[in-house]
């Protein structure tokens, strides 16, 4: 089986790739260096600040050791298993069970739980899920997700502009070929883009696992999860869909079905590798 961290790096290639393919047929290097450029400038704003945005989205309050002591500490203690700087805490009054992590770096990281998961999990397995958090921000996994979408979106800027101008002057490409390049290539760009988030995933279970060294706790926490997060709705989560990559279940009313362009792997499969892992 190809290692998580393989993996990502064959799709990160993949996508490069598709970049310099599309950029050749529609844009030439001036176009592909304008794409990557703006593309590149939206997402690193997105980098810098998309911690503080989403934590405002969800109405997210901070917590310390006197306000959550439960939560706090546990956080504390799993961070220091893990080697980490200890991140910021949030409690989000919502009654789905999810849990995020967000943040550009190990030294500027949140984690954030909803009430609704507070009150699910047993202790074991509130561990099992903030383990998985922690082991996102210390994988790096906001910078990779970065990454992946600056060059999504210059593969889709790069696509209408070959529709709107039709491709270089000098060298315009065959018709039909250009067209389908503009339609099927933003596609691909996501459906990658979505497989290195649902390999990220795999790579945080994993990860969190080893953190709290019990990988059956994080196995029943996702089971749970599952079950709940399909009867109960996260308003906040439908109206930013984008968001729902960051939960450790896809909070949305459409997570049960199965599709190429879900971002987090199917639960039975996540919850088969942890027992794997006994």
């Amino acid at each position: 089986m190809i290692g998580n961290r393989l993996k990502t790096t064959i799709l990160m290639t993949c996508i490069v790739i598709l970049f310099g393919m599309v950029g050749a047929l529609f844009g030439g290097q001036q176009g592909m260096l304008m794409a990557l450029v703006i593309a590149g400038c939206m997402n690193l704003f997105a980098y810098w600040f998309s911690d503080k945005m989403v934590l405002r989205i969800y109405n997210a309050q901070a917590v310390d050791a006197s306000s959550s002591p439960y939560l706090y500490n546990m956080v504390r203690d799993l961070s220091r298993r893990a080697g980490l700087p200890m991140p910021k805490v949030y409690i989000i009054e919502e009654a789905q069970p999810n849990a995020f992590a967000t943040g550009r770096n190990p030294e500027h990281a949140a984690v954030a739980a909803t009430r609704g998961i507070l009150d699910l999990l047993s202790e074991r397995e509130l561990r099992g899920v903030m383990a998985h958090e922690l082991a996102h921000i210390k994988h790096r996994d906001i910078l990779i997700s970065t990454i992946a979408a600056t060059v999504a979106g210059a593969i889709s800027m790069l696509a209408n502009m070959g529709m709107m101008f039709g491709g270089r002057n000098d060298k315009r490409p065959n018709l039909v070929i250009a067209l389908l390049v503009m339609i099927l290539a933003p596609v691909a760009a996501t459906l990658i883009q979505m497989a290195i988030s649902r390999t990220r995933e795999f790579s945080a279970d994993r990860g969190g696992a080893k953190i709290s060294g019990n990988p059956d706790a994080l196995a029943d926490a996702l089971a749970k999860i599952e079950t709940h997060t399909r009867r109960i709705p996260l308003d906040t989560a439908e109206e930013h869909p984008a968001t729902a990559q960051m939960m450790i279940i896809n909070p949305l009313s459409g997570g049960n079905l199965r599709g190429l362009f879900l971002t987090h792997p199917s639960t039975r499969e996540r919850i088969a590798r942890l027992r794997a892992m006994r």
